[in-house]
């Protein structure tokens, strides 16, 4: 590895990570106290182990933007390729908002419609410049993918 790919992925992951450590701060309130009281399907998670995941989702793409990165932002291919990953960053950071801090599972199950199909481009992007960025992203469009089945379930049992 060299240094500029790990100071890029270095940088990348921290962003994410902030990023992620943002959405939790500002979402506090719907995770105690709304969050709690739901009906959730069969198939939900602990909050531990949720939140666990998307620490190694937010590393696992950040990873993954500093591969896209070291490869030179002035490429156009880079910049379409990153330019995806910051709107995927910010529908993502807006479902925790939607979902947990304005209680809004319905506009939440669409935000994260749209964030699945924006990561499937951004992978398309990633794939461009590397392999490696892109298959880093396919546990995250997984993930994602449950994430998506899991609101639509909450949202289902709860209206």
């Amino acid at each position: 590895m060299t240094s500029k790919l790990f100071i890029r992925s270095s940088f990348a992951v921290v962003i994410c990570l902030i990023f992620g450590f943002m959405g939790t701060v500002a979402t506090q309130t719907g995770i105690a106290n709304w969050y709690p009281n739901l009906q959730k399907p069969w198939f939900h998670i602990e909050e531990d182990l949720f939140s666990s995941i998307w620490i190694l989702m937010y590393v696992l793409m950040g990873v993954a933007a500093g591969i896209v990165w070291s490869k030179g932002f002035y490429h156009k291919w880079v910049k379409t390729a990153l330019y995806h990953f910051g709107f995927q960053l910010f529908l993502n950071g807006f479902w925790f908002l939607l979902f947990f801090a304005l209680e809004q599972p319905m506009i939440a199950l669409l935000d994260l419609l749209v964030l699945f199909i924006v990561i499937l481009f951004t992978i398309r992007w990633f794939r461009i410049v590397s392999n490696t960025a892109a298959y880093l992203l396919v546990p995250y469009a997984v993930w994602v993918l449950f994430v998506i089945a899991l609101n639509f379930e909450i949202w289902r049992l709860n209206s």
